[in-house]
């Protein structure tokens, strides 16, 4: 089980650890059932009543989906799902995410979808499949923002993620001269040209 504490720029003071099987299936299921209206109806594309939560929560326990959570105080604010390819028609892994109203415009979503995308690969996965509700701006920009390729239809937004393409290297910085700097290679600039006029006279040669 991994633990880490969110830090950084973000705000968010909680902590990311995946979620054991089983033992703390209530933690997602409540996490889920606190979602208001709206988020739930983003999260499950439709109205889904609480009894379907806890079958979803249960299922997710048992079918080997592995679930990595936002944590502040003991409870579960935020929740990437990374849902094992046999349960999916085209055989691709699926991806969702869930994030608590209390916490959002903290990085929360940017962080869950970072650490989903590092278990993917460790999983030797290449390719994930993210559905959405069309309405769902935040979770549209934040697939954009991890390479996702959405298509619309039936009031939903569909879409891909190549894992094998990896973000590319932050480029060198170029070297930024200081006066102090630009003053040592003065001195060392005169310093081999005297240097250079006393061997050419004989001077400072020793015997």
């Amino acid at each position: 089980m991994r633990h880490e504490a969110i830090t950084g720029s973000t705000r968010a003071s909680g902590t990311v650890r995946t979620l054991r099987q089983q033992e703390e299936l209530p933690l997602l299921r409540d996490h889920l059932l606190r979602l208001d209206p709206e988020s739930r109806h983003d999260r499950f594309h439709g109205f889904m009543d609480d009894s379907f939560i806890e079958r979803y929560a249960k299922k997710c326990a048992d079918d080997g989906t592995v679930i990595i959570a936002y944590i502040e105080d003991g409870v579960v604010r935020g929740a990437a799902e990374l849902h094992p390819p046999d349960q999916s028609p085209d055989s691709l892994p699926e991806i969702a995410f869930s994030v608590e109203a209390r916490v959002r415009r903290q990085g929360v979503g940017s962080i869950l979808f970072r650490k989903l995308i590092a278990e993917a690969r460790a999983k030797g996965y290449q390719s994930l499949r993210i559905t959405t509700g069309a309405q769902n701006q935040a979770m549209r920009a934040l697939a954009y923002k991890f390479g996702a390729h959405l298509t619309f239809r039936h009031g939903e937004s569909t879409g891909s993620i190549d894992l094998k393409q990896r973000p590319q290297p932050e480029p060198a910085r170029a070297a930024i001269a200081t006066p102090a700097d630009a003053a040592r290679a003065m001195i060392n600039i005169n310093r081999a040209y005297w240097h250079m006029w006393l061997r050419m006279y004989g001077w400072g040669r020793t015997a």
